[in-house]
């Protein structure tokens, strides 16, 4: 029987002993780097990035050059009433250069309000980052207690199997009736059913997981089995301690922290609206015509006959320059500056509020993590005792049972008392290890097993 479940252990853990094992940390690295959410943050880290480019490149000058060319048909009168075609060709070029020399520091405060952006998107995306993580470990650490599970399926199916082929020998030998070997065969095919149900559920949450890293080959995703101590400390840290170290160190409160910076800046930007901008401006162009009817212009005193000069010569002619010094000053505008800055000064009430919610949520999370460390590790203790206890009670039975003084009913219910005993050890285990390893998240210490 044991060379049996042994090979049957086999058949379920060890047909997929040649390929890879993910660690934790694998995993971790692995989705962070994978999964969609993340890669939609960096996109929008990247985007806050190119803005703010942006904003430091609107300290340059803007230089523009344009060519333009028209033609013309149709006929007119001169001033002497007579009709003539007026055919002709034109062509214009030019290039301008401005450059913005003072609107109250405008640019500067925008370059610092954009900045901030920046640094809040990258918190964004460190925040992504951990929940991801957070995700991960408490899946890994669910394929491993649903593999403990399995062990204890396994153990189960053993103890039912021994009683059913002792109840099979008693039955046939004519010492105990036939109700104890239907019995005996029903809890074994119960504890297979169990045995059965653990196996699949650790194949979910492999599953699981593998979808979380979004790997396609999920049939053949495995995980390193880790070795966890069997009795857990108690919590160590105090929540005070925690909560201060997680104001400080969390993304979504320096995001808050940062936003409120950000929002502070636009208001400056927007402050700026009330103030002149004195913009300095240079430019150069060149013209040339030709009329498409006669390439004569005039005559001149002596009365010579004056041509059109040619299309170089009248670049050359018409070739001038010009600056110019311009300012702007903002009058009267509706009360719209007003009413913006109003609006700015209530988005930083807003990004205030918005820090303090997620103060809020963190000292929730870090409070309900500590609660739900202490009642795991009380749960964890008492299933100890109370596995203790079963397995005395079950011990007894079998013994009872032996003599003749218990009944088959009463060796399976103690049976599966010790099981669900033990079961609800590994669950409040692995159940208090997730919710230490939250708690070193929270107080800054890596995730790890």
């Amino acid at each position: 029987m044991k060379k049996l479940l042994f090979l049957v252990l086999s058949g379920t853990f060890l047909s997929v002993s040649a390929q890879k094992k993910w660690t934790l940390q694998e995993a971790v690295d692995y989705a962070v780097s994978h999964n969609l959410q993340v890669i939609s943050s960096d996109y929008n880290r990247k985007l806050q990035e190119s803005s703010l480019q942006i904003a430091k490149r609107e300290y340059l000058p803007s230089v523009a050059g344009n060519i333009g060319n028209t033609v013309s048909f149709g006929e007119g009168r001169d001033i002497f009433g007579t009709t003539q075609r007026n055919d002709n060709f034109s062509n214009t070029t030019s290039l301008s250069a401005d450059v913005l020399l003072f609107n109250n520091g405008r640019l500067e405060k925008n370059v610092r309000k954009t900045a901030f952006d920046l640094e809040a998107s990258e918190y964004d995306l460190l925040r992504v980052k951990d929940d991801i993580s957070l995700q991960v470990a408490q899946q890994y650490l669910q394929i491993l207690l649903n593999r403990e599970i399995v062990k204890i399926s396994a153990s189960a199916l053993e103890n039912a199997q021994r009683q059913y082929d002792r109840a099979r020998i008693t039955t046939e030998g004519g010492a105990t009736p036939q109700t104890v070997l239907a019995e005996a065969e029903a809890g074994l095919a119960r504890e297979k059913q169990n045995f059965k149900n653990a196996e699949i559920n650790t194949e979910r949450s492999l599953f699981t997981l593998a979808q979380l890293l979004r790997i396609e080959d999920y049939r053949n995703f495995d995980v390193e089995n880790v070795v966890l101590p069997e009795v857990p400390q108690p919590p160590l840290h105090s929540t005070e301690n925690i909560i201060e170290t997680a104001y400080q160190n969390q993304p979504q409160i320096k995001a808050a922290e940062t936003r409120i910076k950000a929002a502070e800046a636009q208001t400056e930007v927007v402050e700026t609206a009330f103030w002149p901008t004195v913009t300095a401006g240079a430019g150069l162009g060149t013209s040339y015509f030709n009329s498409l009817v006669t390439d004569i212009t005039g005559r001149d005193l002596t009365g010579n006959v004056i041509k059109e000069a040619g299309f170089f010569q009248q670049y050359k002619n018409n070739f001038g320059q010009q600056i110019s010094l311009s300012a702007h000053i903002p009058i009267f505008n509706k009360g719209i500056t007003r009413l913006q800055v109003q609006q700015s000064k209530i988005n930083e009430d807003i990004a205030r509020n918005n820090l303090e919610a997620q103060k809020q949520e963190v000292l929730q999370n870090v409070q309900r993590a500590q609660f739900d460390a202490q009642s795991n590790y009380e749960t964890y203790m008492a299933a100890l005792e109370a596995a203790e206890s079963s397995r005395l009670a079950l011990d007894f039975t079998e013994k009872s049972f032996a003599a003749g003084k218990s009944t088959i009913y009463d060796v399976n219910i103690a049976r599966n008392n010790y099981a669900n005993a033990q079961g609800s050890i590994a669950q409040a285990k692995y159940n208090y290890l997730f919710s230490v390893k939250l708690l070193n998240f929270y107080a800054g210490i890596p995730i790890a097993l």
